[in-house]
């Protein structure tokens, strides 16, 4: 079996960087790898927040986590807060990590549940640290030495400048050995059998290569264009088909969370970072014109534009196969899920772990490629599924958008989720899928989603035992809030961008 000698990688922006920072961290000489972008070809660049999967990437590098944060202009992230998306008026966080401990063989969201039909249990909120946190603007790093405490298990994740990153895993890369090439893609060969044999640039450079990614982004140039992966078009069940994003002035307090605040016929971002906020507007437009989400857009930033919004046309779904050949699709050009629960970057890192998993040799093997095709449908499904919860959950019927996203039909997969928490409040994590239990719970409890019953086990626990319970848990979790600095204090302190003023 002969390894792979080229790896061609189509394409920059995060996806392409993050592929050539991983391919080279692990190939390391032992294959040449040429990366071809184009500077008249522009990015998305609206992934700027991601979920904490992100620091196992960052640490499986060896990259520290300081400077990845000054020189991107970072901020750390407890969570994402959703508003006016259960109904108008309401708000709850999506944060990360794990509620107060459980009973013994009893999650603790059903003593919470048991906790509420006997009137004894604050909001959900309440029993996380991460949100509790969030709410308070607060932040640290978790403290592994204070086993026992909820300090011990913060989870966080980041905002950051997506084309900044970019820049950053560049330099990563090409410090062990990636070869970056400008020019722009004109044709793509192929073989008689029909495998990319090399891309032919607009100067005349023709790049070889025995395995190429696809990172061109929405358009597929390789994956699509030239292989007919085929598409799986999900826009009936996630609407939205646009986006517009646009800068603003930081401003303060420096939030520890992503914001996502439901509009008329979508939703709009806010992303804190050190040096500005990230935003935008995701919306369906068959029921808002772009002059209209623009304005909608502008009304409702928190400090001023600096620069127009930038227009974004997408359709929700993914490639039938995401592998074809010798080819594979990281990032957009694998598939386009919105924004909404940040897992853009996060299936650029997993599909990139996966491929790694399955490295091939210069033959291919076929069962491999359908394993790993059958993998990546499975999680971009479960995905799917999370954010369509958002929209089909819901009490608003202020618009036509909102009225059909309620009354729609959903996937069988949802749909089984929904009932087996409706009835007692069951959660049920099936094939590794990325949303754990607690992601669940918040979600459908913050979306007015509530049980009829509860387990059983939580009906045997006497009163005062639930009361007093669910009054430490909020002690304790209020006791470490307490403890934890603002997240501005933290980031002066360890990671701010050096050309900001200390006193920002």
């Amino acid at each position: 079996m002969t390894p792979l000698q080229r790896i061609v990688i189509a394409g920059g922006g995060t996806a392409g960087w993050m592929s050539a920072a991983a391919l080279s961290h692990v190939l390391g000489a032992a294959c040449h790898i040429e990366l071809v972008e184009s500077d008249e070809i522009g990015t998305i660049g609206v992934g700027e927040a991601s979920i904490p999967h992100l620091t196992r990437f960052n640490n499986g590098l060896g990259i520290d986590e300081n400077e990845f944060l000054r020189e991107t202009g970072g901020s750390f992230k407890l969570g994402i807060e959703f508003v006016d998306w259960g109904g108008l008026g309401q708000r709850y966080i999506h944060g990360f990590g794990q509620l107060a401990p459980d009973d013994g063989a009893l999650p603790f969201h059903h003593l919470w549940l048991r906790g509420r039909q006997l009137g004894v249990a604050g909001p959900l909120e309440a029993y996380s640290l991460n949100t509790a946190a969030a709410q308070a603007h607060k932040f640290m790093r978790a403290r592994p030495d204070m086993a026992g405490s909820p300090l011990a298990e913060v989870a966080h994740a980041y905002h950051f400048d997506a084309g900044l990153y970019a820049r950053f895993l560049r330099r990563f890369a090409e410090a062990r050995g990636v070869r970056r090439t400008e020019g722009r893609i004109v044709r793509v060969a192929q073989t008689p059998q029909g495998d990319i044999e090399a891309l032919h640039l607009a100067d005349g450079q023709r790049i070889a290569g025995d395995l190429f990614i696809d990172c061109s982004g929405l358009r597929g140039l390789l994956i699509e264009q030239t292989l007919r992966a085929g598409f799986e078009d999900w826009g009936h069940w996630l609407p939205c088909d646009r986006a517009l994003a646009v800068p603003s002035a930081r401003t303060e307090p420096l939030l520890p969370y992503t914001r996502s605040t439901a509009r008329v016929a979508g939703w709009q971002w806010r992303i804190p970072l050190q040096h500005r906020t990230g935003n935008g507007l995701v919306y369906c437009s068959r029921s808002l014109s772009q002059d209209e989400a623009t304005a909608l857009l502008l009304a409702n930033l928190d400090g001023e534009a600096l620069a127009d919004p930038r227009p974004i046309s997408f359709t929700a779904g993914r490639r039938r196969q995401a592998w074809v050949r010798n080819c594979v699709a990281v990032g957009l050009s694998s598939g386009f899920l919105e924004p909404l629960e940040s897992t853009s970057i996060h299936l650029i890192q997993t599909m990139l772990a996966r491929l790694i998993t399955f490295l091939p040799h210069q033959g291919f093997d076929a069962t491999d490629i359908a394993t790993f095709n059958a993998l990546t449908q499975q999680e971009y499904e479960s995905i799917r599924d999370f954010l369509i919860l958002h929209y089909k959950q819901t009490a608003r019927g202020d618009s036509a958008f909102w009225r059909h996203c309620q009354h729609m039909d959903v996937p069988d997969t949802l749909r089984r989720k929904m009932d087996l928490f409706g009835s007692n409040g069951r959660i049920l994590r099936e094939r590794d899928e990325l949303f754990t239990e607690m992601s669940w719970l918040q979600v459908m409890v913050g979306q007015g989603l509530l049980p009829a019953g509860h387990h059983p086990l939580a009906a045997m626990r006497p009163d005062a035992q639930v009361q007093a319970q669910l009054a430490d848990a909020e002690r304790v979790i209020q006791r470490c809030v307490q403890h934890m600095p603002l997240h501005a204090d933290f980031i002066r302190q360890h990671c701010q961008r050096p050309d900001l003023p200390q006193a920002a």
